[in-house]
């Protein structure tokens, strides 16, 4: 979905964008989905531009009750946006080059940093796109295809074109695309393979963040995991999305009571406290969520693509410390004395 920051020129002059809604926002009306987008707008002001005729939904005029639907293209007025002008001009922290997976004309896919988020808003200055592009000042077209959340290392892809963008939409929307996740988990898990249909429903907490619920009325959601390989106490798994719901993995996981190690918003809190320490063996300061492999159709040549992104090295090095436990022998007993 294209950000606030893409609705002024490099002059800062207020114009018209466009913005392509995906799953996150998808079912939001339009009212609320430009409140959230354009902070700082006076809600009387985003209630008159939708009187107006001015913001349109696949270029027809829509009334405040529209619910948007993933593929929608919005039609966004000029708007001065004075609390966030502000943050828009200023410097993007470049920060270290993100890892290109692959790249040509249509498609560009980078390994991303886990504590990353992949775009601005939500008290986040900056995000993968806008240091992207900061970074590559001439490329005319730059969109995020898909999403991670913040805490998720892995396959990003991004678009450069937007033909590129449609179609990777349209194979995201139709299940063609085959996303895998390594997650590792607390508690035992003993099952090859297990499916998990729960439905997900979305709610903000009161402080206002963004949380999901396994609940009977919510949207559909599909996860196939796969044992990779088993520890005292722990589990990495593989999980195949065959729905793309948000924080999907998270909460279905945490439905099953083995919830992804270091998870902040669904997970043990006190065992990630004490994996985080200090010298804590095994420890781990992060959630263990990586995006390992991504295979989708190239949307311009036709072949088919697989991407992968190795895990990181404290994933690498917590699994470690867990086999090398496995490895450890229990001491024998003492002898009881004979008298």
């Amino acid at each position: 979905m294209n950000e606030l920051g893409k609705m002024s020129d490099p002059q800062g002059v207020p114009r018209v964008t466009f913005i392509e809604i995906d799953e996150d926002a998808a079912g939001q009306r339009i009212d609320n989905f430009l409140l959230r987008l354009c902070k700082g707008v006076p809600k009387s002001h985003i209630y008159r531009v939708l009187r107006s005729g001015e913001v349109r939904v696949n270029k027809g005029r829509i009334d405040a009750t529209y619910r948007l639907a993933v593929g929608d293209s919005v039609r966004v007025p000029p708007l001065r946006l004075p609390s966030v002008d502000e943050r828009a001009h200023a410097p993007v922290p470049v920060g270290a080059p993100l890892p290109i997976l692959f790249e040509d004309a249509h498609l560009l896919a980078i390994d991303k940093p886990a504590g990353t988020a992949v775009h601005g808003g939500s008290g986040v200055s900056h995000g993968v796109i806008e240091q992207l592009r900061h970074q590559r000042p001439e490329a005319r077209f730059l969109e995020l295809v898909h999403r991670l959340d913040r805490d998720t290392s892995g396959v990003l892809l991004l678009a450069k074109k937007r033909s590129a963008l449609v179609a990777m939409h349209a194979q995201l929307r139709e299940g063609q695309t085959d996303k895998r996740y390594l997650a590792c988990v607390a508690g035992d898990w003993s099952e090859p393979k297990r499916v998990v249909t729960a439905p997900l429903h979305k709610f903000l907490t009161p402080e206002g963040e963004r949380r999901v619920a396994v609940r009977d009325d919510g949207q559909r959601a599909h996860t196939i995991f796969r044992l990779r390989e088993r520890f005292a106490g722990y589990a990495l798994v593989e999980a195949e999305l065959k729905t793309g719901r948000t924080h999907q993995i998270r909460v279905h996981l945490a439905h099953l009571g083995r919830p992804i190690v270091g998870d902040d918003k669904y997970g043990d809190f006190a065992l990630n406290k004490a994996l985080a320490r200090q010298g804590a063996q095994p420890g781990l300061n992060r959630m263990f969520l990586h995006a390992a492999r991504l295979g989708f159709t190239h949307p311009a040549s036709g072949e088919a693509m697989h991407l992968e992104a190795a895990l990181p090295l404290a994933c690498e090095r917590f699994l470690g410390q867990l086999r090398e436990v496995a490895r450890t022998p229990t001491p024998a007993p003492a002898p009881t004395p004979t008298h």
